[in-house]
Order: C-alpha cells, then sequence, then structure tokens
C-alpha cells in the first residue's frame, strides 16, 4: 500500500481540510473514513462488531448523555478498531494511481503501523480542547444540531468534549509509543502552517 498516505487524530483537527489541500495540489484522491461509516455498518455483524451493534441500538440519551465520558470512550466502536478492516478491503479494491489519502478519527495508530511501507506515510493530528472548541463553531452549528437531539444538549456537548480529549490523549500515547508522527494543534497554528507540517511528514 506505497500509494496510501494516513491522516488520523481527534475530532476538529482538521484532518478532512488538510487531506483535500493535499489531494487537490498533487493530485490525489480522497477517501474519507467518516463518509463509509454507514455502509460499513450495515457491512458488518453483531458477532464481529459487538459494540457497534450496541451503540447502534441505543437511543441519542443513551448514547450521548446519560453515560460518562469514560463509559462513552470505552464503548465507542470507531475507537476501538471495529470495521477497519473494511477500511482497508476499499483501498486494496482501488487502482494504485492515482495515490490516495485516507483521513478520519478511525485510523487508530496501532492498525495503521503494519501497513506502512515506512513512518513517512502516515501522521496524526492532536488538537487541543481550545482548537477542538473553536473547529466547531466554526462548523456553522454542526455541533449543536447534533446534541439538540438529545433531551440535554448541553450535557451532551460536555460529555462529547471530555471523551473527545480523552481519546486524543489515547493517540499521543500510542503514537509516541510506537514512534509514529504526530503534530499538536493549537489556536496558533494555521491552515497553511498545518499543511506545511503534513507535508514535511509525508515528504512531499
Amino acid at each position: 500500500m506505497r500509494h496510501v498516505h494516513w491522516i488520523g487524530g481527534g475530532s476538529g483537527a482538521g484532518k478532512s481540510t488538510i487531506a483535500r489541500r493535499l489531494a487537490w495540489r498533487h493530485g490525489w484522491r480522497v477517501y474519507a473514513t467518516d463518509d463509509v461509516m454507514a455502509d460499513h455498518a450495515r457491512r458488518t455483524t453483531a458477532r464481529d462488531a459487538p459494540l457497534l451493534h450496541a451503540f447502534l441500538a441505543m437511543d441519542m440519551d443513551e448514547r450521548w448523555v446519560n453515560r460518562s465520558p469514560e463509559e462513552m470512550l470505552e464503548t465507542f466502536p470507531w475507537f476501538h478498531g471495529e470495521a477497519f478492516g473494511l477500511i482497508v478491503e476499499d483501498l486494496l479494491r482501488m487502482p494504485s494511481e492515482p495515490p490516495v489519502v485516507v483521513e478520519g478519527f478511525r485510523l487508530l495508530p496501532r492498525l495503521v503501523e503494519p501497513l506502512l511501507p515506512d513512518r513517512r506515510h502516515a501522521v496524526w493530528l492532536l488538537p487541543t480542547p481550545g482548537f477542538r472548541q473553536a473547529a466547531f463553531r466554526s462548523r456553522a452549528g454542526h455541533e449543536a444540531r447534533f446534541t439538540a437531539r438529545t433531551g440535554d444538549p448541553e450535557r451532551a456537548e460536555r460529555n462529547l468534549a471530555v471523551r473527545d480529549d480523552l481519546f486524543t490523549g489515547r493517540l499521543r500515547e500510542e503514537t509516541a509509543r510506537l514512534g509514529l508522527p504526530a503534530v499538536a494543534v493549537d489556536r496558533t497554528m494555521t491552515e497553511d502552517w498545518l499543511a506545511q507540517c503534513v507535508s514535511e511528514v509525508f515528504g512531499l
């Protein structure tokens, strides 16, 4: 899979934006893992993706309001690699030209690492809480609309913020342990600067 580059990281870190910029600049394709979650859910069973099917059976309050952020982290299927094999299946069906950049929070370092021809084919973007909050505010109320579907939007938003911060912490620990490239993303970093950092990791 030498034609594949990977951009993982925490929510709101700029993965999609940077992937699109690199694809436009270099003539690559983009494979957005968020876009295929529904398809991948349909391609799984409760036996091979138990966390996912338990999550699908919950209502919105059970998912986002009634549980602690720690429990949400430990039971969110995409944070534990369920259906990651379907990402690989999709990529193997694609032609090797043009190259493809894969992006999304589902790209866990321990799962991507065995697929890398070398360390310069992957990077993880690790947002600070302040950067992530600013990113969500810039998305024209997307997060607010999402949490509005629960019985307690404010609590749901708090839970999600803490859960996402915990997940980013795990990514930070895992990339460090495996010696994989990671970029800390804070509010001082411009889009151009972040794109340059990722390009340098990729050797572009």
